[in-house]
């Protein structure tokens, strides 16, 4: 359960991030921002699948860059359902999932499958 909050701290990381990098996308509050965040985890777990897969063809056509265009329909989804969170433009959605997503896979690099900690060791 730990895990579940740890990844949505992550993505609030990401789109605070993105609202201080990217133009064109702006949270009002900080509860709009967490729950644009609760919103875009809810959106990649049910709605993102479904669109991949009806997107296959177009995904494998393009060598995966349409998925880039997929996130940033994803975080428009967010900003739909969302008071106070809002994404303007094409290009402000697609750099904003490029943030997202490089925060996200960031920050998941250090957590393991329970939502805890992972320290990795080098020997020699």
């Amino acid at each position: 359960m730990i895990g579940i909050f740890i990844r949505l701290g992550i993505v609030a990381a990401g789109l605070w991030l993105a609202t201080e990098i990217v133009p064109g996308i702006d949270a009002r509050t900080t509860p709009a921002l967490l729950w644009a965040a609760v919103a875009l985890g809810l959106i990649n777990a049910f709605v993102r699948p479904l669109v991949v897969l009806f997107t296959l063809p177009l995904t494998v056509l393009t060598l995966g860059l349409f998925l880039l265009v997929i996130n940033a329909g994803m975080l428009n989804l967010a900003d739909w359902f969302v008071d106070g969170f809002d994404v303007q433009g094409f290009w402000s959605s697609i750099f904003g999932a490029i943030v997202v997503g490089l925060t996200s896979w960031l920050g998941s690099a250090f957590i393991g499958n329970n939502g805890r900690y992972q320290v990795f060791v080098v020997r020699r």
